[in-house]
């Protein structure tokens, strides 16, 4: 499986990806979702973007049409302990069993039937937030800054720490990807490794459970 791009949930309106630019990370575009209550400012690499994720608008997140996607509870996470992450996966044949029975969702900031389909593991809620877009393949942001002033280019693996669950059921979907793996622990946290970790180097960003092996 592909990863598209992964969301961190924050709540300082943003100011914490300061950090990620004084790291050495050129910013690129960032987006009002309209409708969702939220906002963002993104970093992309050459197959994968990483998202710094907000509440702007309080009552579009806990509106009746955001309501049933569970992203309002994923926003409160320090209040309820649920995961702060999203997970977008690239929409291909290899995803198709494991968004079966996945909720439809259609957000106001896309054209109509634009979806993005939704595993909110609310069953789950120490799981990130699993999504794809409805489109087959990814989009090659080619307009995007990607030539980061610390050498990193492209994600090779990432690691999402997770509180202990009851059931795998979802993570036997990823059983046998090298690049995405689930690791129980007592508490989140995110590992990103760039470029199979050639330079050595490991930063982490302790304010956004993060951290980049490059």
């Amino acid at each position: 499986m592909d990863i598209d791009h992964i969301f961190i949930f924050t709540e300082d309106q943003g100011r914490i990806a300061e950090e990620l630019v004084k790291f050495g990370l050129i910013e690129g575009s960032s987006r009002v979702h309209t409708g969702q209550g939220t906002t963002n400012r993104k970093f992309y690499f050459d197959n994968f973007f990483l998202e710094i994720l907000w509440v702007h608008n309080e009552n579009e997140i806990k509106s009746s049409l955001i309501e049933p996607t569970g992203l309002c509870q994923r926003a409160d996470y320090k209040k309820n302990g649920l995961s702060p992450y999203g997970l977008c996966i690239v929409n291909s044949e290899q995803t198709d069993a494991l968004f079966g029975n996945s909720m439809k969702y259609q957000p106001d900031y896309f054209p109509g039937g634009m979806l993005i389909e939704i595993l909110k593991n609310e069953n789950q809620p120490h799981l990130p937030w699993t999504f794809r877009l409805s489109f087959r393949g990814q989009k090659k942001n080619e307009s995007e800054p990607k030539n980061h002033t610390n050498g990193i280019r492209s994600l090779t693996k990432v690691t999402f720490n997770h509180k202990p669950i009851e059931t795998e059921e979802f993570l036997h979907y990823f059983k046998g990807q090298p690049n995405i793996v689930f690791s129980t622990s007592n508490d989140y946290g995110l590992t990103l490794t760039f470029d199979n970790n050639q330079q050595q180097k490991k930063r982490i960003f302790e304010d956004l459970r993060l951290t980049i092996e490059y």
